[in-house]
């Protein structure tokens, strides 16, 4: 997987920062609060949502077990309906693709469907460098990309971002990129919005080449799924004369039986509608209808070794639906910039170290970007316990130690606050198994309960800020006990 975003702290510093800016908070609690409540209101209207979740999380695990056998199949129906497929086991070789590709056809512009994988491997950036320019149309990727700035949700990118900051982009930076922005606009959402369709208008009439990912890609047919609410990807898919959607190996289904639940339960998950405005598949190419060329580029980038681990490779059912930032009490005060990925919250805190590794510093800290609530579980629609899996990686952090930086590079030490903590569990097992020294031990804390710290000293100290420390009983449980008789009153 690509780098983090540049100059990114680890999300401790970052969500730290984050939490003191009072108008992020409020645009995240508006709009997190709104999606959850409609969604919660959508879900609640289909009887069997249970019985949809567990088949959508049978689905993915069957897929994943036999992922080697499907991705042939698909290869084979891709190419037999007159597609080219292209293997990419890391960024630089999907980006290197790409490129070529897009140089062979002489065009210099492409316009681009909201893509978690283009922006995974930093695709935008790796044309720029070969001179071509890659426009998204997405409205809330335009707002991200024309604000020279960094997407925040995985549904809804620009989430941070209210009317009036979306305004001031607008008016500043459109006539940089196209068409300017209208003569005296306005900050309500009629506006807003017609002033994002006339500006990309030219450029889907204009493109040669379009660029995409893929919600879901059928093995039996080679058939790639699009979803979207704008009608944005429709132009893409539809308009330009070449076509190429980058694609990672896990968004791959059987059959289209198997598509059926996952176009049942995304989007209720994600928009809160019952079903997509626009859902969009195509099958290769054919003669007069769509683009005349479509290649498919198939990423691993990390995927694979995410698949060897058995705890860990549920992360790989994600239908990137984003209900689980919206119910997330970290996400929703922090929000998504502070995880240094383009796939922020509950996901991508066990999504991210596992495809870019916790050799980083921000990598590292991302298992314990979480309060452990749940929350996340409860609303993913294929059951991926984030919880469980957060716990699993904090434990390959602990046996790996932290990364610290040195210079420009990145080298990992043995964690030393994870080390006492590891010393103190040892000196607690020894002290359990000889019970005259736990009784001594605890007499002396009773006694000198007064004189105890407010804060733990050392790694534990930036807990204990925020939380009072139990108090020290006046009197052991065991003395108690002897005393009392029991807990049936004063011993006679």
């Amino acid at each position: 997987m690509s780098g983090t975003f540049v100059g990114m702290p680890a999300f401790p510093k970052a969500a730290h920062e984050a939490v003191g800016n009072p108008t992020l908070r409020g645009n995240l609690r508006h709009a997190t609060g709104t999606i959850r409540a409609k969604r919660a209101r959508a879900v609640a209207e289909v009887s069997d949502w249970a019985e949809l979740r567990e088949a959508g999380k049978r689905i993915k695990d069957h897929t994943l077990r036999h992922l080697d056998r499907y991705l042939v199949q698909l290869e084979e129906s891709v190419t037999a309906a007159g597609g080219t497929v292209h293997w990419a086991a890391d960024a630089d070789e999907a980006n290197r693709i790409v490129a070529d590709l897009v140089r062979a056809t002489g065009e210099t512009e492409v316009v681009k469907v909201k893509s978690m994988a283009t922006q995974e491997i930093g695709l935008n950036e790796a044309l720029e460098a070969e001179g071509i320019r890659a426009y998204e149309t997405d409205l809330a990727e335009l707002i991200v990309q024309l604000g020279k700035d960094r997407p925040s949700h995985i549904l809804v990118p620009a989430i941070h971002r209210n009317r009036g900051e979306i305004r001031d982009i607008f008016r500043r930076e459109m006539g940089a990129w196209g068409r300017p922005a209208p003569e005296g606009l306005s900050d309500t959402p009629a506006e807003l919005a017609e002033a994002a369709r006339l500006h990309l208008r030219e450029k889907f009439l204009r493109a040669k080449v379009g660029v995409s990912g893929a919600n879901f890609m059928v093995a039996e047919t080679g058939t790639m799924v699009v979803v979207e609410s704008e009608g944005n990807g429709r132009m893409c898919l539809t308009l330009p004369e070449t076509l190429i959607s980058v694609v990672g190996i896990e968004k791959i289904v059987p059959t289209w039986q198997d598509l059926e639940v996952f176009l049942q339960t995304l989007p209720r998950s994600s928009t809160a509608e019952r079903m997509n405005p626009y859902t969009s598949t195509w099958t290769g190419t054919t003669d007069g209808d769509g683009p005349g060329t479509f290649h498919l580029v198939l990423l691993d980038n990390g995927r694979t070794d995410t698949l060897a681990d058995e705890v860990g490779r549920q992360a790989l059912r994600c239908i990137r639906c984003s209900a689980c930032l919206n119910v997330c009490p970290v996400y929703e005060r922090a929000g998504g910039h502070a995880y240094g990925s383009v796939y922020p919250g509950p996901i991508g805190a066990i999504l991210s170290p596992q495809l870019r590794g916790t050799a980083s510093e921000i990598d590292a800290s991302l298992p314990y970007a979480s309060s452990l609530c749940g929350a996340c579980y409860e609303v993913c629609p294929v059951a991926i316990d984030i919880p469980e899996v957060l716990v699993h990686l904090r434990e390959r952090v602990v046996e790996g130690g932290e990364a610290v930086r040195n210079g420009n590079k990145v080298v990992l030490k043995p964690a030393k606050g994870h080390a006492a903590e590891r010393a103190a569990m040892r000196a607690a097992r020894w002290a359990f198994s000889h019970p005259a020294a736990l009784r001594t031990g605890q007499r002396l804390a009773s006694r000198s309960r007064r004189l105890h710290p407010r804060t733990l000293p050392g790694p534990g100290r930036a807990w204990s800020e925020t939380r009072d420390l139990p108090a020290v009983p006046a009197e052991p449980f065991r003395d108690w006990w002897q005393r009392t008789g029991g807990g049936k009153g004063d011993a006679k």
